[in-house]
């Protein structure tokens, strides 16, 4: 699962991931802009890419449903304009959760 996608066409991933538990067994990590358009579209603006936890999705209820799915693998994939900036910022916020 790719969480910017699912997020992008208007769809809650911790539904997604509590709907087909068994389904996944790796996670591309990805924020969306907060206020982005939610579209099924296969392009999105690069300044929607942010790094995890300034946008619109639920890390912390995300990686608690992940873990009850039995995810074995977490990949922080970066599609923004500034990846040197945005993935640091990301595994700061990731280290700093506790679920």
């Amino acid at each position: 699962m790719d969480t910017f996608w699912v997020a992008h066409a208007g769809v809650d991933p911790v539904k997604l991931l509590e709907k087909y538990p068994s389904r996944w067994r790796l996670l591309h990590l990805k924020d969306i802009r907060l206020g982005a358009a939610v579209a099924v579209t296969r392009s999105a603006p690069r300044e929607d890419n942010v790094a995890l936890g300034s946008g619109q999705i639920d890390w912390p209820a995300f990686l608690r449903a992940a873990e009850r799915a039995g995810v074995e693998y977490y990949f922080i994939e970066d599609e923004g304009a500034i990846p040197s900036e945005t993935i640091p910022a990301s595994l700061r916020y990731l280290h700093s959760l506790q679920y």
